[in-house]
């Protein structure tokens, strides 16, 4: 009886970590949507920047690189700026056209550690009322009832493996 209270325990807590996800995602999407319009700009003003010059993007990289550490510096910096704004408008992409339960299927996607940090700062769980939170709650209670209950049925394996030897060599000895 006691096993079966925490597994059904197990299983609220599970419903409420899991039925979070959909929110989440969609708030990771809202920042990470933020993020990208950003690099764009940042992209567009440099790639405004080498136009002035005559310079394509990898011409004007080029060029900072001959124009000493700093130069260099910057210009290693830009191309990891455009490195990752290219990698985040692609899981912008994929996850805008994705509903909450492809969103979970494409939960890789939602790894940017600086957005994900700042989601998560900023997230507040809340009760789930929609169709998907329902959903995802009800997966979560299931693999954490699941979850305790496989643990508890080890335990009584290694309970009854542990103490009923003992049992048994009790009633040998008798």
């Amino acid at each position: 009886m006691f096993m079966r209270a925490i597994a059904v325990a197990g299983g609220l807590a599970g419903a409420a970590g899991l039925s979070q996800f959909p929110e989440f995602s969609q708030q990771y999407v809202q920042r990470l949507g933020g993020a990208v319009d950003e690099l764009s700009r940042f992209i567009a003003a440099f790639d405004a920047d080498a136009a002035k010059f005559d310079l394509d993007r990898e011409a004007a990289l080029a060029d900072l690189e001959q124009g000493g550490r700093m130069a260099a510096a910057r210009a290693e910096s830009v191309r990891r700026t455009v490195a990752r704004h290219a990698r985040l408008s692609e899981d912008l992409s994929v996850l805008r056209q994705a509903g909450p339960f492809t969103r979970a299927y494409e939960a890789g996607r939602l790894g940017d550690r600086e957005i994900a940090r700042a989601t998560w700062a900023d997230f507040r769980p809340a009760l789930p009322l929609t169709f998907e939170g329902g959903m995802f709650g009800g997966a979560g209670f299931l693999g954490g009832l699941l979850a305790i209950g496989g643990i508890g049925a080890v335990l009584r394996l290694f309970w009854g493996v542990l103490f009923g030897r003992k049992a048994a060599r009790r009633g040998k000895k008798a």
